[in-house]
């Protein structure tokens, strides 16, 4: 399976059509974008300019693309609200227009029958999406701290052959335990393993589907100013050399990535920076 890599991006004055708290700090945004869904595929991002409102000049956020609706041109950023730049576009009302540049990024590759989808915390933005692209057979292990943050709506989830394992540290929701310690009970017996989560989770997933010569991409970010590969400054180490996570990822091939560096964690989460 080759990852894809879309070059094709626009910046689009978008509206927003419908937003949600699923949950105490965390937002659901939906926005007309039909420019954006036309091309974005799961695992992509948009940068997400302040709203003008806020009278202030700040760098546009990254979120990952957690679902298009193509026909109707929609698109929904889920995220945990953090951070002043978060904040102010949680603030944000139906009817108020954002500017949006992407989609952007390199993506998953399509999951095949068998799959294993692991989302640690909000890594399950992406991979909502991801799991939303097919209907083959595939799990997505869905992995918190405690239910009060598993804040993706169950119904997002209630897809066509996915099975869905809930896990919370505290037991609170669904198996007790870690998602890497449930995922790893699953990896022997699947075809692929897609991730995204905090970098212990890829690392040890990434560790685990090598030792069994398993596929394994994993979604991982850097802090990005422009989104587009320009400014270098959300580079990563990889065994190629150094690459550019807004460009040349976000999504690599597990064993490619160096996933040690201290900095390296899950895209889906940086935009409250």
């Amino acid at each position: 399976m080759k990852t894809l890599i879309k070059q094709d991006y626009s910046l689009e004055n978008c509206p927003v059509t419908e937003k949600l708290f699923t949950a105490t700090g965390f937002c659901r945004l939906t926005f007309y974008a039909p420019s954006v869904t036309t091309e974005a595929q799961p695992g992509q991002f948009v940068m997400v300019h302040m709203p003008a409102s806020s009278g202030r000049y700040m760098l546009p956020r990254p979120y990952s693309i957690c679902s298009v609706d193509r026909e109707n041109g929609q698109l929904v950023i889920f995220f945990e609200v953090g951070g002043r730049g978060g904040e102010l576009i949680s603030t944000v009302e139906p009817g108020t227009t954002l500017r949006l540049l992407g989609p952007l990024g390199r993506g998953f590759p399509k999951p095949q029958a068998g799959s294993l989808l692991v989302a640690g915390g909000m890594g399950i933005a992406p991979l909502v999406f991801l799991a939303k692209s097919t209907t083959v057979p595939r799990t997505l292990i869905y992995g918190s701290r405690t239910a009060a943050r598993m804040a993706c709506p169950r119904e997002d989830l209630d897809l066509p052959g996915l099975t869905v394992v809930e896990v919370t540290e505290d037991g609170s929701r669904g198996e007790r335990g870690t998602a890497c310690e449930i995922a790893e009970r699953y990896i022997p017996s699947s075809s692929a393993v897609f991730a995204c989560g905090p970098r212990q989770l890829l690392a040890a997933l990434a560790e685990a589907a090598a030792e069994r010569d398993i596929a394994a991409w994993v979604s991982v970010e850097e802090r990005m100013a422009c989104g587009i590969g320009a400014c270098l400054g959300c580079a990563v180490r990889t065994d190629q050399g150094y690459m550019r996570v807004c460009k040349d990822g976000p999504v690599f091939p597990a064993g490619e990535v160096n996933l040690q560096d201290e900095h390296t964690e899950c895209l889906c989460q940086s935009g409250g920076n």
